[in-house]
């Protein structure tokens, strides 16, 4: 055994190397990839960004050349700074932090060090290049927007932050995203596809051509191109009603909820937030805590909706059984309740039916319809709760769900929200104590998209597409489920058709008679939303909101609108004006109520100095 053990040791040293060569070749592959690291160079090759549409093909957003200054920290040599600077108009205080920033991301890894030059700044850095090693400059395309509105809908581009790049490996630091809109939303299907090279460097960190001969270098795939939903025409006219206000436009297709328009105000041009002044521009309107330019108040601010919450009341009624289209009920300037309470109204013809009940917009009928619906059963609890199962198969009370990148749910109360408002058992409650929610007060709070698609549900006799903004891929119709899905309410097909008749004597004889347009039926419904502050510590009153909606044609209705101008006094004075417009531009292509458009663009009516009072107004004001 001795003679063998110096051949068995001799055997066993050379198979541990063999194993041990073996595992360093072919199984670890960490030398190899150091050695890469420091032989090749990555070069990313940006694609387009996909171009963007409106409903009609007109382009709305398209690029534009970008030059960025890269640097990989490790490749940086002597260089002369104060020249440096001096072309990149940078002090050498701003240059050294860029610098200690890309060291900290990562010595071996690009980062930027001055983005999107212009092409002047280029046309000169390029020819000295060669004399700063460890600098490149690396090609991208930033948006080039061809509209100066929609800001809120298209959304813009920026810098990936640490956060993104350490969570999604597509994303390198200096990378651009999609920020808020469609930008953010479509994102994956925008930003294309990026190339990548392998540069193959020698002993003395000169490029000498591609690694291997190019095979694994790949070409950048363009983002596909979309169309949009929206009506860019109708989009701009949107905007250019709504100068010196605030308050949203929301703009559906009834037929298939496509958005035709989505419109917030204040607004602002969305080029402010493309190139090397994006960041300064963005701090401004951000820190702009007065008119909020950035919030999009068509989805996101949450508003008593008015008298246009009055039509479901009826609807529901009818649904109830608790009422039909003959139950009339009288009206004193009000509805009193209670011990002295009332519920105040404005001047009309008494007692009425339905169909004038809305088109005269009266309190002193919606609070009795209302009270029969909650008290049709043992307990206001149950009353309540059959009130809201109603109300939430319009949508209401949570997000819709749209394809937009942000939203509210506004707020539809219930049993248990009351109980504990009012602290039952301890204490009782009665339809009464609820009774602002017959005309669309008290703790209703809906969104300007809710109000719209409420609104169409109307014109459809009872059912919806959830509202989105994307209409094609690449030329090819989208056919997703989530919005092509019917939804239909808890009313009857057959209890709408009074209530839609109700919003167009809106038009003929009622709240809205003004604001007839020739040639087309439409029905509406005008709003006035009490507006409230806490000023001082103090519950507060100020000048009312102008609310409203509308949908025309009324047999085949091909637009349904929701309007809301914040301070407008009541509805018919603002919002209703614009409503017509908005209705007559899309269906006509032109205006003829130039009477009405003349009166919303006079200076003279500008809410400007209406927003700038602390308070402003009567003590109270009717809602109608």
């Amino acid at each position: 055994m001795r003679k063998f053990l110096l051949y068995i040791t001799i055997l066993t040293t050379g198979f541990v190397f063999i194993g041990r060569l073996f595992y360093l070749q072919v199984i670890d592959t960490s030398l190899v990839i150091r050695s890469q690291d420091n032989a090749i160079k990555v070069v990313y090759d940006y694609p387009q960004r996909g171009y963007i549409y409106d409903r009609n093909g007109e382009l709305m957003v398209s690029n534009q050349p970008s030059y960025d200054v890269m640097v990989i920290p490790r490749n940086l040599k002597p260089f002369d700074t104060a020249e440096f600077c001096g072309i990149l108009k940078l002090s050498r205080e701003e240059l050294e932090n860029k610098l200690d920033k890309a060291r900290i991301y990562s010595p071996m890894l690009p980062s930027v060090v001055i983005p999107q030059l212009t092409k002047s700044e280029y046309a000169i850095l390029q020819e000295k290049m060669r004399k700063y090693d460890g600098f490149y400059i690396q090609k991208r395309s930033l948006r080039d927007y061809q509209v100066d509105h929609s800001a809120n809908v298209l959304g813009y581009i920026a810098e990936v932050n640490p956060k993104i790049v350490n969570d999604n490996p597509y994303y390198i630091s200096g990378d651009l995203i999609g920020r808020a809109g469609v930008e953010s939303y479509y994102e994956e299907l925008l930003r294309g596809v990026k190339g990548v090279k392998h540069i193959q460097k020698d002993r003395f960190n000169r490029d000498i051509g591609p690694y291997k001969e190019g095979i694994y270098d790949t070409l950048p795939e363009k983002g596909k191109d979309i169309k949009l939903t929206i009506d860019s025409k109708l989009q701009e006219y949107g905007n250019l009603l709504m100068q010196n206000k605030r308050g949203g436009i929301v703009a559906l297709e009834p037929a298939t909820g496509e958005i035709l328009a989505l419109i917030t105000a204040p607004t602002f041009d969305p080029a402010e937030l493309v190139g090397r002044k994006r960041s300064k521009n963005y701090s401004k309107l951000h820190y702009d805590t007065i008119s909020r330019p950035l919030y999009d108040r068509g989805l996101l601010a949450e508003y008593p909706p008015g008298s246009p919450f009055k039509t479901l009341n009826a609807l529901i009624g009818l649904q109830e059984g608790v009422v039909d289209t003959d139950d009339a009920f009288s009206c004193n300037h009000g509805y009193t309740y209670g011990r002295g309470r009332k519920l105040g109204c404005h001047s009309h013809s008494s007692p009425l039916t339905m169909i004038p009940g809305i088109a005269q917009s009266c309190n002193s009928y919606f609070a009795n319809v209302y009270r029969r619906i909650i008290e049709k059963y043992s307990t206001p609890q149950e009353g309540m709760d059959a009130w809201n199962k109603h109300l939430k198969s319009f949508g209401l009370g949570d997000y819709l769900g749209s394809d937009l990148s942000t939203g509210r749910s506004g707020k539809i109360p219930d049993a248990a929200y009351y109980n504990k408002i009012y602290d039952y058992p301890t204490y009782k409650w009665y339809s009464t104590a609820t009774l602002s929610n017959a005309i669309g007060q008290g703790e209703i709070l809906m969104t300007p998209i809710q109000l719209a698609n409420m609104v169409a549900i109307i014109s459809n006799r009872g059912y919806f597409y959830t509202p989105h903004i994307l209409k094609e891929i690449n030329n090819n119709p989208i056919a997703e489920e989530k919005f092509t899905t019917k939804h239909i309410t808890s009313i009857e097909e057959k209890y709408y058709d009074p209530v839609v008749e109700g919003m167009h004597q809106v038009y003929l004889n009622g709240t809205a008679r003004s604001l007839q347009v020739e040639g087309i039926e439409i029905a509406g419904k005008t709003g006035t939303a009490e507006n409230f502050a806490k000023i001082d510590g103090k519950r507060t009153q100020l000048t009312d909101h102008s609310i409203f909606v509308a949908f025309a044609p009324v047999d085949n209705p091909k637009i349904a609108i929701a309007v809301f101008v914040e301070n407008g006094y009541w509805g018919s004075r603002y919002a209703g004006r614009i409503a017509s417009l908005m209705i007559e531009k899309y269906l006509k292509g032109t205006i003829t109520r130039t009477d009405l458009e003349k009166w919303i663009l006079d200076p003279s009516h500008s809410l400007e100095p209406e927003y700038e009072k602390p308070l402003s107004g009567e003590p109270f004001q009717i809602n109608i």
